[in-house]
């Protein structure tokens, strides 16, 4: 499992800081698929990734579900901070997409420690920018872009080097906030179109420059 203290700024707080870190920080480990907040839920502190990956999505009154981001090792929830600084309660839902372990530093602990160390203050105001810059980009690919071109998207950015995406069709339509039976359509038009292959549990990318060119433009 990997330790805190390893990822910036952590590794650059004073001693007074990371003894305050080691007295108040709480491990925790997510199997799979493994829920981790909800909607509506009071948050207790804030969330940091050591090893794995977390996935933050929404959730339409019919159960259709949207990926807004995610949150990758080293890295920790914005909503998390933000509901803990403004005393609001969360406002989408998070999972693990794969074993994942955290570390979480208390409410009280953080602000503890973003009252005196200016490490993680610049953490904070950093952690708020990106994710703006994140949500902007990805609204901006929903409204201008059709559904396979960031279908095609989503393959190439969650494949293997290898070329193997290991994600169901129900999970892509979670991801694009969508339904399976849209999603087996346009994958059987891209099976036709040679740009990929089915397997049981797992789409190989046979066309990559194929794909590339039905993927939205960075």
């Amino acid at each position: 499992m990997g330790k805190i203290e390893t990822f910036s700024p952590f590794c650059q707080l004073s001693k007074a800081g990371r003894q305050l870190l080691e007295e108040g920080m709480i491990s925790r480990h997510c199997p799979s698929s493994a829920p981790l907040l909800f909607k509506g839920q009071r948050t207790s502190g804030a969330y940091f990734v050591l090893e794995g990956r977390l996935r933050v999505f929404s959730m339409a009154p019919n159960g259709t579900e949207a990926t807004l981001y995610f949150i990758e090792p080293g890295e920790t929830c914005v909503f998390a901070l933000n509901s803990l600084f403004n005393d609001l309660l969360y406002p989408a839902w998070v999972q693990a997409v794969e074993e994942t372990s955290l570390a979480l530093i208390p409410g009280t602990t953080y602000r503890q420690l973003f009252a005196v160390e200016p490490v993680i203050r610049d953490l904070t105001v950093k952690t708020l920018s990106t994710l703006v810059f994140r949500l902007m980009a990805e609204l901006e690919v929903v409204h201008a872009y059709k559904l396979n071109q960031r279908l095609a998207n989503l393959m190439l950015v969650h494949a293997s080097a290898a070329g193997e995406l290991r994600m169901t069709q129900q999970q892509m339509a979670f991801h694009l906030g969508t339904t399976r039976e849209v999603i087996a359509r346009l994958i059987r038009d891209f099976v036709a179109g040679g740009l990929i292959e089915t397997r049981r549990g797992v789409t190989l990318i046979r066309d990559s420059k194929g794909l590339i060119s039905l993927a939205p433009a960075n």
